[in-house]
């Protein structure tokens, strides 16, 4: 099989998401819907709907809210064969969207989840990369438990055993790293067996331990210190083939610039950049970049090629309620050629 249809393998927990109805607070109106939402599995959706054959992997508990996620991710064309059941609960968080000068707020309730519990061994790693063409981690599942750190590392040492190429979206959230265990001890070890790396400045801080003084509120960014951040991680990681770093102007909630940059050891990018101003949900936004930029690498003909596709399919993100991007590359490349006039298609 070649590695244009060898399936991106993605693994992670997934969660029940919870969220009032439009831009309410929680619980204004007795009602919350409830969809699925986790980074790894966005990324394997992302992937599926831009045409690429997609694997998700996670530990869940034997139960029909289990069994009505893995029907949604078949929908979607999803390989589940190597979702594991096992003791536990299925974690949940609630997210309240910003509006204007109102920030979005995620509270977790995910602790004693399955895939916190599940420990090295417990998942088939060569039977799960058999065949595989990718494997895409992120660091939230690391700051869940030691023995779900554990996990992870085992999953990148046997996929570079294997072969498999690697990327990580270093994913750093404050509100998880809770077991004893800081992100920049656990982080700095998965990365070694990273070909490909994803992550905002905040990332490269409090995972690597990497800074450089850029100002995300200032209005206008940098590029020259972004590459100087790429050029640091690169330097300290002579294993990683590129870093892709996601530039995010946050003026409000609803009023955000959004593009990237990355750097492959022999030229530095930076991609075109978006003003979206009324944003439906930024949630997802990254994991839409991360399925992006993957599939991007695996079908199209430059770095450039694919940076400007991973950075056009976040933007689209934002305009959706929910974790998933459904959007397909048709519509992807619509708004690379048109440029996001938003005129009716008819």
């Amino acid at each position: 099989m070649s590695q244009s249809q060898a399936p991106v393998v993605t693994f992670g927990e997934i969660m029940l998401r919870l969220a009032p109805p439009g831009f309410e607070r929680l619980l204004m109106s007795p009602t919350l819907a409830a969809t699925f939402g986790g980074g790894e599995a966005n990324v394997a959706v992302s992937v599926a709907n831009f045409g690429h054959p997609a694997r998700y992997v996670t530990v869940l508990p034997d139960n029909p809210v289990t069994d009505a996620f893995v029907y949604q991710m078949r929908g979607f064309g999803i390989d589940t064969s190597f979702i594991r059941r096992a003791p536990g609960r299925f974690g949940i968080y609630f997210v309240e969207p910003g509006a204007n000068q109102r920030p979005s707020k995620v509270v977790y309730d995910r602790a004693y989840s399955s895939i916190s519990l599940a420990k090295p061994g417990d998942l088939d790693w060569r039977a799960i990369f058999s065949g595989a063409g990718w494997f895409h981690v992120t660091g939230i599942t690391p700051a869940l438990s030691q023995s779900a750190a554990d996990l992870a590392l085992e999953a990148v040492k046997t996929a570079r055993e294997m072969g498999v190429p690697v990327s990580c979206d270093l994913n750093y959230r404050k509100n998880l790293w809770k077991y004893g265990k800081s992100a920049q001890e656990v982080m700095t070890e998965i990365v070694r067996y990273v070909d490909y790396a994803i992550a905002n400045e905040e990332d490269c801080q409090k995972s690597l331990g990497i800074q450089i003084g850029v100002d995300v509120h200032s209005g206008k960014l940098d590029q020259r210190q972004y590459q100087a951040l790429a050029e640091k991680v690169l330097a300290a990681y002579p294993n990683l083939k590129l870093i892709a770093i996601t530039l995010r102007e946050s003026f409000s909630a609803s009023h955000n610039g959004w593009s990237a940059c990355l750097h492959d050891r022999k030229e530095f990018l930076a991609s075109r950049r978006y003003d979206i101003t009324h944003i439906v949900d930024r949630v997802g936004g990254g994991d839409a970049f991360a399925g992006g930029l993957i599939y991007g690498i695996l079908h199209l003909p430059s770095l450039r090629d694919a940076l400007e596709f991973a950075v056009a399919a976040s933007c689209l993100k934002h305009s959706v309620p929910g974790d998933f991007n459904r959007f397909t590359r048709a519509e992807v490349e619509a708004l690379l050629k048109e440029g996001g006039s938003g005129r009716v298609q008819r």
